[in-house]
């Protein structure tokens, strides 16, 4: 069996005990609430936004659906993966693991692998659902760019999240502190930036949350290259002809492209040198 095949075989292992797992089973109804519920409600053709913005095409309904992606398929990638390296850590499997003739860089690639499609299946499934309750409720269909840059920008999302969490269990020895640690960044990201924003716009004498105010949207825009869920916007952004935030499509994938490596690769590191 070469590399790869050992590689596909682990993380085939992986992504068979997470996705049938009573954790995903007991995520799943959130996951339908958050994705295709969003996707219903958004559709709505009475449905009036803050700001008085009522959503005209489907392109923009899957860009407001995307908040439900955010507030729950990044936890659930959290609560799926937090206990990765963790939980085998702890029952002293890790040590027997990492003695197989299997390189430690492979088995971390199946781990992130496996982790990373057992949340990422049934999401791009209920995404996919959302694009046909869309259709149903405005008979519009988004362009196929604008549905693969949203099934691309879902993907890599989820991979920075399992990615966190992961970092997270092999620093942690208890199950414990690598779920806070998780949860901690997801809440970092999701709820206190809109604070970083908020105290870097004073310090910088921007004025805060004007939506006219080309300095604050710039600053924002610009703010949100730090955060993976503010790239995820900007991915989304770069579909949307009436959104513009400073940021150029180029620039927005390149941050895509450093939140996946540096993450994965301080893994494969903390893999390389952890003392089971």
């Amino acid at each position: 069996m070469n590399d790869l095949q050992k590689v596909r075989t682990v993380a085939l292992r992986h992504l068979s005990n997470k996705l049938f797992s009573t954790r995903m089973a007991i995520m799943l109804p959130i996951l339908i609430l958050f994705i295709p519920g969003m996707a219903w409600g958004f559709s709505d053709p009475k449905v009036m936004l803050p700001g008085g913005i009522t959503p005209s095409s489907a392109t923009e309904v899957m860009f407001y659906t995307s908040l439900g992606i955010v507030f729950g398929a990044t936890m659930c990638s959290v609560l799926l993966s937090f206990d990765g390296v963790s939980k085998d850590r702890a029952s002293g499997v890790l040590e027997i693991k990492l003695s197989q003739p299997m390189a430690r860089s492979y088995q971390s690639t199946a781990l992130v692998i496996g982790h990373w499609f057992a949340i990422l299946i049934p999401t791009w499934l209920l995404w996919a659902i959302s694009f046909i309750i869309v259709n149903y409720r405005m008979g519009d269909w988004p362009s196929i760019v604008d549905t693969l840059t949203s099934f691309i920008s879902v993907a890599l999302i989820l991979l920075w999240y399992v990615l966190f969490s992961l970092i997270a269990s092999t620093h942690a020895k208890e199950q414990g502190t690598s779920i806070a640690f998780g949860v901690g960044v997801w809440f970092l990201f999701t709820f206190l930036w809109a604070l970083v924003t908020t105290m870097v716009a004073f310090a910088s004498g921007v004025s805060i949350g004007e939506e006219n105010n080309p300095q604050w949207i710039d600053l924002e825009g610009i703010l949100d290259l730090f955060s993976p869920n503010g790239v995820f916007h900007h991915l989304l952004e770069t579909r949307l002809t009436d959104v513009e935030r400073g940021v150029s499509p180029v620039i927005s994938w390149i941050a895509a492209l450093i939140w996946s490596i540096i993450p994965w690769y301080w893994f494969n590191s903390r893999m390389k040198s952890i003392q089971p």
